[in-house]
């Protein structure tokens, strides 16, 4: 089976679409590689029931990634409706991550246990503030994604990045972020790298978005949106060494695989 779910939602054509394929067993991985190409969404999962736990993998179109947090929320929302009806947690395991839950309010509403990716401030590059047009006021990076931080939310809004330059930067993406207007913080965020200009609502990158915003303003709870052109909306809490990061999620699409 094969459930299209946009994550961090409150209606369909928002937020981030994700792919979910609930397996009985683990298909070879150049198989699972070439159905997320097909379906061509920013990440495609795939669940595995392992016990008393589901095993949990993400492929882009172009590669397996190490964490995707809207694919995981989308994950949950498929075996909360269809396969977990009474479970109110549900477990992950992923080989790259570790340990992840995801947990669903008397409302719906899911929230994301996750680890936290604290960033630590870096050099500024040059090829970066070419690929994105303007300087930032403070550069850093976490395990994977570089953190470029803003005056303010309409610098965000402004963005246009060159998008071959951007490639040519080593990191699994790039996260631009400023306080927000009406919400705590605001980001975008960019991966060519893993073939994904502009991704609509990055769960995983609130990992280190999320250190980082609640030192500043030291606050613990914190809300976000992320503003690309569907959008979406997150409430963010730190805990030290985890995050967790809350959000709905609405279906789209139910069909089935034939290969």
């Amino acid at each position: 089976m094969l459930y299209q779910i946009d994550a961090f939602a409150d209606r369909v054509f928002s937020g981030n679409p994700a792919a979910v394929c609930p397996v009985e067993h683990w298909p070879e991985e150049s198989l699972m590689q070439q159905i997320a190409a097909e379906n061509n969404l920013a990440e495609t999962a795939f669940v595995l029931k392992a016990g008393n736990h589901y095993e949990i993998r993400w492929f882009t179109p172009e590669m397996e990634v190490a964490l995707c947090g809207h694919a995981t929320l989308a994950s949950a929302y498929v075996l909360f409706q269809h396969y977990e009806k009474e479970a109110r947690l549900i477990s992950f395991f992923s080989p790259k991550s570790g340990l992840l839950s995801v947990e669903k309010a008397e409302n719906g509403y899911l929230t994301l246990d996750f680890p936290a990716d604290p960033p630590s401030e870096v050099v500024p590059l040059k090829t970066l503030e070419e690929a994105l047009g303007m300087s930032p006021v403070k550069t850093l990076k976490g395990k994977t994604d570089y953190l470029l931080i803003y005056k303010n939310q309409q610098e965000i809004e402004n963005i246009s990045p060159d998008f071959f330059l951007l490639n040519k930067v080593e990191a699994r993406g790039v996260i631009v972020s400023a306080k927000g207007e009406a919400v705590d913080f605001v980001s975008r965020f960019f991966a060519p790298k893993v073939g994904i200009n502009e991704d609509p609502v990055t769960g995983s990158a609130h990992t280190t978005l999320i250190p980082y915003w609640s030192e500043v303003l030291n606050k613990k709870q914190l809300s976000a949106r992320q503003l690309s052109k569907r959008g979406g909306s997150l409430h963010c809490e730190a805990l030290g060494q985890r995050v967790k990061i809350g959000g709905s999620a609405v279906p789209y699409l139910l069909g089935e695989i034939v290969v």
